[in-house]
This record gives structure tokens, C-alpha cells and sequence, in this order.
């Protein structure tokens, strides 16, 4: 799984939404899950997808960039500590 991290200009409440919408519409790609930090104005997907499609499906609405891309953080399993 990685975490995708893109930086896109929206200019309102609806343009959020459709760029939700344009991210699942990119093919050969299994997003797991898609949020969006409106003040920073970057959007993050985790999934198998490739960041330039994304980027460029993007890009023919708003203007976009790829802020970075890296390995997603699963929660590893804390072991009980064992009595002596």
C-alpha cells in the first residue's frame, strides 16, 4: 500500500467532490481510501495507483502537483508484555 499525497488548487465545496470522483474514475488502480485536508489544500489517497495519471486526470481541472509519495503506515500489533 503507499500513500500519495497530491497539492490541488480548489476553489470550492463542489470542486471537492468532484475530484473525488475523478480520482475513482482512474483505471488500473485499487484505492483504499481518499481524504482531503481543505486547508492545506492536498489531498491523499492510499492505494495501488499510479501518481501520474492521477496527477494528470487531476490536471485537466484544477492545477495539481504531486506533493510525494511514500510507503502507508499499517498499525503494527503491540505484543502484550509478559509478567516475569
Amino acid at each position: 500500500m503507499k500513500k500519495h499525497i497530491f497539492r490541488v488548487e480548489l476553489s470550492s465545496e463542489g470542486d471537492n467532490r468532484k475530484a473525488f470522483i475523478k480520482v475513482c474514475e482512474v483505471p488500473y488502480g485499487e484505492i483504499e481510501s481518499i481524504s482531503m485536508n481543505i486547508k492545506d489544500k492536498k489531498m491523499t489517497v492510499i492505494g495501488h495507483i499510479d501518481p501520474a495519471r492521477t496527477s494528470l486526470k487531476l490536471g485537466k481541472y484544477w492545477e495539481t502537483e504531486i506533493d510525494s509519495v511514500g510507503l502507508a503506515q499499517e498499525p503494527t500489533a503491540k505484543e502484550p508484555e509478559k509478567k516475569k
